[in-house]
């Protein structure tokens, strides 16, 4: 008889406790997931990936001369436009990976126009080869061979697009260079 008054005035609060913990995790749970939401759109903005005057004086400056810069229709692609996933999951995964840059960054790696410019090209294949990679997914966020219109194109782009498209390659394939500059190397192979 008094196992069972004791079960009887525990199991309220056992329930009540368990019912408590649940409510705790579940409001931490959701504030942890905003936070880390809002963690991963800060480090999305323009600003911030030019906070580094790595970026701020070599990249940035070169961007701010081609036509995802500035351009008639007034449509800006910006770092992470280019350089981030739209969905969530290759999105989380692109940051893991982007956690590696900051080991660059405190060594200081890049850390003058100089030592940019002789990582430069290691720097553009690693990008090429994740475009490559994923078909060039952050180009086709905003382009698609669907709502391209091949008659406004020069003569010779319209024809080079549509083989391209004819041929399977990716944006990459052909679009180096389209928003920074050529690594020297490859530049001087081109004249």
């Amino acid at each position: 008889m008094l196992k069972k008054i004791w079960r009887w005035f525990w199991r309220p609060a056992q329930s009540l406790a368990l019912g408590t913990i649940f409510i705790i995790g579940g409001i931490g749970g959701v504030l942890f997931l905003g936070g880390f939401n809002t963690a991963m759109e800060y480090t999305n903005t323009q600003e911030f990936c030019i906070s580094c005057h790595e970026m701020r004086s070599t990249v940035f400056e070169e961007y701010k001369k081609t036509v995802h810069y500035s351009n008639a229709s007034g449509v800006r692609a910006t770092c992470s436009d280019c350089h981030v996933p739209k969905e969530w999951i290759p999105k989380v995964i692109r940051k893991i990976q982007a956690t590696g840059e900051l080991y660059h960054k405190i060594m200081g790696t890049i850390d003058t126009p100089e030592k940019y410019e002789a990582k430069r090209l290691e720097l553009a294949e690693r990008v090429w080869a994740s475009m490559k990679k994923n078909d060039s997914r952050e180009c086709r966020n905003c382009h698609t061979d669907e709502t391209m219109d091949f008659a406004k194109q020069s003569r010779r782009a319209s024809e080079k697009m549509q083989q391209g498209i004819k041929d399977g390659k990716s944006c990459i394939d052909c679009h180096q260079g389209v928003a920074h500059k050529l690594p020297v190397s490859l530049d001087d192979d081109d004249d």
